[in-house]
């Protein structure tokens, strides 16, 4: 214990040399130096028998060698002490980590939360630095195929309830690509950088993408002609079956296994009532490194009409408006959790991930290109008056609906002017109006007007609530 204490007496002395060093603004040569003890000294901290203690923050040893290629989007920093720090990439990393340290072996959960990307923003396609996503994620040990067709129908009731148009949900393989790979003459270490490659398809042309492959990575340009007879096949589970029998993927064993994992799929689709949405395609990659099996992504069939503001922003648009590409996607990373965990124990995991800023900036495009008014409040009733003095009987109106579970709203005014009571309901969206008047209180009703037909019909106040329910339930 004593030991222990003097090396953490030791970290903190050198964390602020550190410090000074870094306030003094000193060399870079020699606050590296610095820092570099600094580790050395958190390094020398274990447990018991010499293993490593988890700390419970997300630091870059937790975000490196996950995101391939992407790793040049991971907005990294520093702590004061020195250490290595960054901004979460995504929730599917973190969930890993978290999956590890807490030693759970079997969990079913949704996540929303922000990420970050160092990236080029681009506003009308949905593309920020800072943004929420939506995650799925199912983690445990399960028969195959059979989370992996749950996650695929989240995503498709997810797009067909929100209406944003004609989608489609690609899907591979990680195991197809890596043994169509392997069949194709790719060397072993280049498979992730190819695969990196091949993922530029939804934004290149095969042309383009085969001039990277062989200019900047060294392919040979045979082995990217037959990448590319490969990565231009989309079908079902017919292109599984007929791939099943290709002469040379067949006897690929890494392969074969996807493919006969793809069948399977492909079967549960069909009992999900998915399969118009779903299409096998060999050129789906997604560049991330810790996917192990199934990969997919939903993009929009059409582009969706838009102001395009910057030049920026021009790029992906056309006449018809903006392409936004895609708006959910994941997979199965098997091996994902054992990374974090002391002793390798890994926990199978599927999931998927909906970007819901890019479906919010679709769905604000659509509305303004549209003239349909978009509701922006849940409130059923807007409780006015159409003479002064009659706030306290507005008030009591009001906290009557309420308690009735009415969704009912009051301007915030002693004596606001019926009009602006009407224009404020318009502008909003609320589709009902309960005007109080004297005449209204003498009788005992309350004039229920419909503010897009401007119908007004006179409500006795014991059937005020059921009269509301009908006519926005």
């Amino acid at each position: 214990m004593a030991d222990k204490a003097q090396l953490q007496e030791a970290i903190k002395t050198q964390g602020e040399v550190v410090r000074k060093l870094k306030s003094e603004k000193a060399s870079k040569e020699q606050i590296d130096e610095e820092v570099a003890k600094l580790l050395q000294l958190k390094a020398q901290l274990g447990g018991d028998e010499g293993k490593h203690v988890f700390v419970l923050k997300t630091a870059k040893e937790t975000l490196t060698g996950k995101y391939g290629e992407d790793s040049k989007l991971i907005y990294d920093l520093k702590d004061q002490g020195g250490e290595l720090l960054s901004l979460r990439y995504d929730l599917t990393v973190p969930f890993a980590r978290y999956l590890a340290m807490n030693k759970i072996t079997n969990i079913k959960r949704y996540h929303i939360a922000k990420v970050y990307r160092r990236d080029n923003p681009a506003m009308t396609r949905g593309r920020y630095r800072e943004f929420y996503q939506c995650d799925f994620d199912i983690a445990g040990q399960y028969d195959a195929m059979i989370p992996d067709a749950e996650c695929l129908k989240i995503v498709y009731e997810i797009l067909n309830e929100l209406d944003l148009g004609d989608f489609r949900i690609k899907v591979n393989d990680r195991r197809i690509l890596d043994g169509m790979f392997a069949v194709c003459g790719v060397p072993d270490e280049k498979f992730r950088t190819i695969c990196s490659t091949v993922d530029k398809l939804d934004k290149m042309a095969w042309e383009d993408v085969k001039k990277e492959m062989v200019n900047e990575k060294g392919l040979s340009e045979d082995v990217a002609d037959r990448i590319g007879e490969y990565v231009s096949m989309q079908g079902g589970q017919d292109l599984a079956e007929r791939l099943l029998q290709d002469p040379k993927l067949s006897q690929n064993k890494q392969a074969c296994a996807g493919l006969t994992d793809m069948k399977l799929l492909f079967s549960y689709l069909e009992l999900f009532q998915v399969t118009d949405k779903v299409v096998f395609d060999l050129s789906l990659a997604r560049g991330l490194d810790y996917y192990t099996g199934v990969i997919y992504e939903a993009i929009l069939s059409q582009t969706i009409p838009a102001l395009v503001s910057t030049p920026a922003e021009q790029n992906g648009a056309d006449e018809a408006g903006v392409s936004v590409g895609s708006v959910a996607g994941g997979g199965r990373y098997d091996g994902l959790v054992g990374m974090f965990d002391p002793k390798g124990r890994k926990v199978p995991c599927v999931g998927v991930s909906i970007g819901i800023e890019r479906i919010f900036s679709i769905m604000e495009q659509k509305a303004e290109a549209s003239s349909e008014k978009v509701r922006t409040t849940e409130t059923q009733v807007l409780v006015a008056s159409a003479q002064k003095n009659l706030l306290e009987e507005r008030l009591k109106l009001t906290n009557a609906l309420w308690n009735e579970g009415i969704k009912a709203e009051v301007l915030y005014k002693k004596n606001p002017k019926l009009l602006s009571q009407l224009q404020h309901c318009e502008e909003t969206g609320i589709p009902l109006v309960a005007i109080l008047g004297e005449q209204e209180l003498k009788d005992g009703v309350v004039k229920l007007r419909n503010v897009v037909s401007r119908e007004e019909v006179d409500v006795p106040r014991a059937d005020l609530v059921d009269e509301i329910k009908k006519r926005t339930l």
